[in-house]
C-alpha cells in the first residue's frame, strides 16, 4: 500500500479531468494549450506535454491543424487523451484508436466516456480496489477501458517508485 502524505492523498482523492464542456471553446494559442493541459495534470509530474510535442501530433495528423494558430475544444480533448495514454500507446496506435473512435462517436461523446472511466478507475486503483479485466460486448469500449486501466497502473507505478525513494 502506498504511504502517500496527507496533502498528496487529498490531491489524489480530489482529482478529476475537465468535462468536455469545461474545456475551453475559445481558441488557445500553443503556449496556452500546453499550459492548460499541464495545469490539469499537475498531479502527474511524469506526464507533461510540450509545445513541440503538440506540433508533432499535428504533423502526424493525430489532431487537426490549429485554426489561425489556435487550438479548440476537440483538439484539446484529444491532447488530454494523448498525454494520459502516451506511456502505453505508440503514436501509430493512438492514430488507429482515433480512426476507430471517429467511425462511431463524435469527440464530445468519446472524451466524456474516456474521462468518466479514467476517473472511476483512477480512484478505484488508488483506493487499492481491484479491477478485473474488462469485458464489454462492444470491443472498442473494452479496448479503451483496458487502455485506461493500463495508463492508470503506469501512473500508480510511478507513485510507488516515488514513495519508495522517499523512504
Amino acid at each position: 500500500m502506498l504511504k502517500i502524505n496527507s496533502e498528496r492523498r487529498k490531491m489524489i482523492k480530489e482529482f478529476s479531468l475537465p468535462t468536455y464542456k469545461e474545456i475551453p471553446s475559445v481558441g488557445l494559442y500553443l503556449d496556452q494549450t500546453s499550459k492548460y493541459i499541464n495545469d490539469n495534470l499537475l498531479l502527474f509530474p511524469e506526464m507533461k506535454i510540450t509545445n513541440s510535442m503538440i506540433s508533432n501530433y499535428v504533423k502526424k495528423d493525430l489532431i487537426a491543424n490549429p485554426i489561425k494558430k489556435q487550438y479548440y475544444r476537440d483538439q484539446i480533448a484529444y491532447l488530454l487523451f494523448i498525454t494520459l495514454t502516451k506511456s502505453v500507446l505508440s503514436l501509430d496506435e493512438t492514430g488507429r484508436l482515433f480512426t476507430l473512435q471517429k467511425e462511431k462517436y463524435d469527440t464530445a461523446t468519446a472524451y466524456t466516456y474516456f474521462a468518466s472511466h479514467f476517473e472511476e478507475y483512477f480512484h478505484q486503483i488508488f483506493d487499492d480496489k481491484e479491477i478485473s479485466t474488462i469485458n464489454d460486448k462492444d470491443e472498442n469500449k473494452a479496448l479503451l477501458k483496458n487502455i485506461i486501466i493500463t495508463a492508470i497502473r503506469n501512473i500508480y507505478l510511478h507513485e510507488l517508485l516515488n514513495d519508495q525513494s522517499q523512504d
